[in-house]
């Protein structure tokens, strides 16, 4: 749980410190202007771009241990708590290196994270690559996603739709095509693509599937979902 976990740990303590250092060094405050007006200057930018952020998480991390889960939501947390979006990213990043290796009580930090500075670049990383893989490794998690899909907070709503987006095969189709039912109508643009988008991906393992759900439900999916979740199967 996010309060039973330490503030920081000395591993958290060394990658912060690397990593502060690291982008202060990058910063670019030419490519910082454009990058924060693409996300309609909700957020501040260091003005790395994504390759070179590659790049300095290989040497952040180079040398160091795997990280434990104290040491991950420590991270994770600092991260958050640091303006620029980079460092979101990095803590995207790192998490879904290692969300396999979490428990189940790691779900309150991925929820901590989602309604916290939200917007769709971290929340669809969060959603697909730390939330998926806990339900796919602790199914009770369903109970969770669940009560986050009726949730008033938009975000919630959303990784509720989108936390098997990358399953594939592992897909539980019943409780895909339960979420997408069950907030067809919500009034969010963010929510209603969230519902075509994940029936697309979906449909590239099952297109039958998607066809039938979108051909009886079409009167209740707004027509952005619904030429979404057919956009690639007609």
């Amino acid at each position: 749980m996010i309060g039973s976990m330490p503030q920081s740990t000395p591993l958290a303590d060394e990658i912060m410190d690397r990593l502060s250092r690291a982008y202060e060094a990058a910063r670019d405050p030419d490519r910082a202007a454009p990058m924060a007006a693409y996300m309609r200057d909700q957020f501040r930018f260091l003005g790395i771009p994504g390759p070179a952020q590659k790049a300095l998480t290989r040497e952040v991390l180079a040398g160091l241990g795997r990280p434990t889960e104290p040491d991950l939501a420590a991270v994770a947390r600092a991260c958050w708590r640091l303006p620029e979006r980079e460092y979101k990213y990095f803590a995207c990043g790192l998490l879904r290196r290692h969300a396999r290796g979490c428990g189940p009580g790691f779900i309150d930090t991925a929820r901590h994270l989602v309604v916290t500075h939200s917007w769709w670049d971290t929340v669809d990383a969060l959603a697909a690559h730390l939330v998926g893989p806990l339900v796919g490794q602790h199914p009770e998690l369903v109970a969770v996603t669940d009560t986050w899909l009726t949730d008033s907070d938009r975000w919630l709503v959303r990784t509720a739709i989108l936390h098997q987006l990358t399953c594939k095969e592992a897909t539980d189709p019943g409780r895909l095509f339960r979420y997408c039912t069950v907030q067809a109508h919500h009034p969010d643009f963010f929510v209603r693509k969230a519902i075509g988008w994940a029936l697309r991906e979906y449909a590239k393992t099952d297109p039958a599937a998607v066809r039938t759900f979108v051909g009886t439900h079409q009167s209740r999916l707004a027509t952005l979902s619904a030429r979404e979740a057919l956009k690639n199967v007609g």
